[in-house]
């Protein structure tokens, strides 16, 4: 601000200097009414700096309180930088919990068809052996039941040929016909 004052009064001076310094140098000599004349420019002129000053200062007092609200508000854009960083933090920490959540659920869906699959699995598994395990043993009882009425069958054909041979001891045409089925 010094500078803006001394400016000014520098300019100011200058104009005064040459509006009553050129009147001056016209006339021959220096009178009475010359120094009376330069001391009330002085005195306007101690005057008007004297207001220049005040002025100026208030000037410099509004520089100073624009000053001020500058620095407020850059405190306050701060303040509000501030505030939004620690928003998009939250927010980020929030997103990252739902996506840390959909992960979770997704691996127990997984965990699950993993799960019902191995079940699918063991009850076909159990089906499968149950129905080879009945089936064999169907098998087996059947070929004992079988093998058991077979076995009668088989001594009660065998006592027949049996007596088929005694008979057709007796018989020529039964013993020529049991040779023919290999009987004999």
């Amino acid at each position: 601000m010094t500078r803006i004052k001394t400016g000014i009064i520098g300019i100011v001076t200058c104009l005064l200097i040459s509006g009553f310094v050129s009147p001056a140098l016209a006339l021959d000599g220096f009178t009475q009414s010359d120094r009376e004349r330069l001391v009330r420019v002085e005195a306007i002129q101690t005057t008007f700096m004297q207001q220049m000053d005040k002025r100026l200062e208030q000037v410099d007092k509004r520089i100073e309180q624009v000053d001020k609200r500058f620095e407020q508000v850059d405190k306050r854009f701060e303040e509000l930088r501030s505030d939004m960083n620690a928003r998009f933090e939250q927010q980020r920490a929030d997103i990252n919990a739902r996506f840390e959540q959909v992960d979770k659920r997704f691996g127990q869906t997984a965990d699950m068809f993993y799960a019902l699959a191995a079940i699918f699995t063991t009850l076909f598994a159990a089906v499968f052996g149950f129905a080879w395990w009945d089936r064999r043993s169907i098998l087996i009882t059947a070929r004992e039941e079988v093998a058991a009425s077979t076995q009668g069958a088989t001594l009660r054909s065998e006592r027949l040929i049996e007596v088929l041979r005694s008979f057709a001891e007796n018989v020529p045409d039964l013993k020529v016909l049991m040779r023919q089925a290999n009987l004999l």
